[in-house]
């Protein structure tokens, strides 16, 4: 394939180009806000919400909001367009936007948008067979370190965890408790679980990422009929559920089957999540797990 061309602080570059100087403060301290998308039959899904999220981030961060947040958004639609022929709408693709405060003292921010197809192959076989979780001993940061609305890089507990739960189980993904010992998210996307005499529970807002995909997947369920709560879940409240279910940009939606190697009711998919993934395709206009598959089909 052609090398995709990506958006580096004003400039056009081969993907394979990119580089950012050792002292940028986004390599030295992880100081960096970012966003991931991705493109449904080629065209971006929800970029109004994730750029209003990156605004929020960079708000936070004292970065200069408005001029950044328009700049990625401009780069992300025009990156559609410059890299069109490479991007398959039978495949589609990852985006990634993100921004630093740049070289110390500079005063110049570093930003940056990029992408690549989508690798399905990773889970593809998941949506039949749904996913294991493990509880990781590595918490959840505190909102006073810093508030969990920020998207940003600053994720070595999200590695270490993600580390603990291939040692424990390999494929697993890891889900982090809050500094309460609550349920807070997994590593790469957020969790929900359903229960039959309340509905789908996302744990509260306050203690987790505000997901795109968690606001589309509320947005499922009120059309669906299925009520959709947001409140504080124990462990135990996760592993008795009905069913579980992770929700992020690049997989939409996945059934969770195990926890801790014991499984989450049948330890199989279950009929609500069915539903959600059907609508979520409807609302796209892709048969998200059938596309996943035919991806891993053809490059094997």
């Amino acid at each position: 394939m052609n090398d995709a061309v990506a958006y580096l602080n004003g400039k056009w570059v081969p993907t394979s180009k990119l580089s950012l100087p050792i002292d940028d403060v986004g390599f030295l301290l992880g100081a960096t806000v970012t966003e991931r998308l991705r493109t449904f039959r080629g065209q971006v899904f929800r970029l109004e919400d994730h750029l209003a999220r990156l605004r929020n981030s960079l708000e936070i961060m004292g970065l200069d909001s408005a001029v950044i947040a328009t700049e990625i958004g401009q780069a992300i639609v025009q990156f559609a367009g410059r890299n069109a022929s490479l991007i398959d709408p039978e495949d589609d693709w990852g985006i990634g936007a993100f921004a630093t405060p740049g070289v110390s003292g500079s005063g110049q921010p570093t930003v940056c948008v990029y992408g690549a197809p989508l690798p399905f192959h990773q889970w593809q076989s998941q949506f039949d067979t749904g996913v294991p979780v493990v509880i990781s001993s590595y918490r959840q940061v505190p909102n006073n370190c810093w508030p969990a609305e920020l998207k940003c890089r600053s994720r070595m507990h999200y590695y270490l965890a993600d580390r603990e739960a291939s040692q424990r189980e390999p494929g697993a993904r890891a889900v982090v408790l809050d500094q309460q010992g609550l349920v807070a998210e997994s590593t790469k996307a957020n969790v929900v679980i359903y229960r039959s005499d309340e509905g789908l529970i996302s744990p509260s807002q306050d203690n987790i990422l505000a997901g795109v995909s968690l606001r589309v997947l509320k947005e499922l369920a009120a059309a669906l009929n299925i009520p959709f709560a947001m409140r504080p879940l124990s462990v135990d409240e996760f592993c008795g559920a009905d069913e579980a279910l992770l929700a992020s940009t690049s997989i939409c939606v996945l059934p969770i089957v195990q926890c801790d190697g014991k499984p989450i009711a049948t330890g199989k998919p279950g009929p609500i999540y069915r539903r959600i993934l059907t609508a979520w395709g409807q609302l796209v206009g892709v048969d998200v797990a059938a596309q996943a598959k035919r991806f891993a089909e053809r490059t094997e």
